[in-house]
């Protein structure tokens, strides 16, 4: 069976539990095996990605241990002064955010924003 795509995007830092929980709800019902999750992060929720991140680092540890690939946006990194070694270290930094969903959208992949 082929793995069911998604996309999950946030620019909002205070939607972080919402779209967490979304994602983790969907592994639960889903299986980790049958999905490739990855979320974009642009915006002020950047900031939700850094390392100190205490309220959220957890949980987002243990998603990227089920796979979940977490994506920031660079244009966003550099309009807030955040450097990549702020960041977690299982982050990934793409050029633009608005671009990497364009990509994941147009290979098939599910949209999500909550």
């Amino acid at each position: 069976m082929e793995k069911y795509k998604v996309v999950f995007h946030i620019d909002e830092q205070p939607k972080a539990a919402l779209v967490l929980n979304n994602i983790s709800n969907l592994i639960l019902d889903l299986g980790e095996e049958n999905l490739e999750i990855e979320m974009v992060a642009n915006g002020d929720a950047v900031k939700v990605l850094g390392r100190n991140t205490t309220e959220y680092g957890q949980l987002l540890k243990e998603l990227a241990d089920q796979q979940v690939v977490f994506c920031t946006c660079a244009n966003s990194l550099r309009n807030f002064g955040i450097q990549k070694d702020e960041l977690l270290d299982f982050v990934k930094v793409v050029s633009a955010g608005v671009s990497e969903l364009v990509k994941k959208q147009a290979a098939g992949w599910a949209y999500i924003r909550p």
